[in-house]
């Protein structure tokens, strides 16, 4: 029950397993090396906890999903450095919700552009 609760109201919300312990929070970035999070139980006031669910509601509904939470809101974010965990990442295990990698934003599509040049002929 609490899981869906999670799913349906922060969508946000990940939770990881690493090293035996599970940690709840927003993923701020994960590469084939380390995983970083705001971890949400280790933040310090209620208030602190109100206001981080605030500022990912707004990354999740007014971003892309694809910038990582303390790109598109750096500023807003800075008082929240304490709560940053760091992980290897090949021990973790994404258990719920999403997973933001920045390394996939440099791969763009490109479009195939067929040219043909045809030789004039002089008459």
């Amino acid at each position: 029950m609490l899981l869906k609760d999670i799913e349906e109201n922060f969508p946000f919300i990940s939770i990881a397993l690493y090293g035996g312990q599970e940690y709840v929070g927003i993923i701020v970035n994960q590469d084939q090396y380390v995983t970083t999070m705001y971890n949400y139980s280790i933040l310090r006031s209620d208030e602190d906890k109100k206001r981080l669910l605030e500022l990912g509601d707004i990354w999740w509904w007014e971003s892309n999903r694809q910038i990582p939470i303390n790109v598109f809101l750096r500023l807003e974010l800075e008082h929240f450095k304490y709560s940053l965990v760091t992980m290897n990442s090949k021990d973790v295990k994404i258990t719920v919700g999403p997973v933001v990698n920045i390394g996939n934003l440099a791969i763009k599509r490109v479009k195939r552009k067929s040219v043909q040049l045809v030789r004039r002929s002089k008459r």
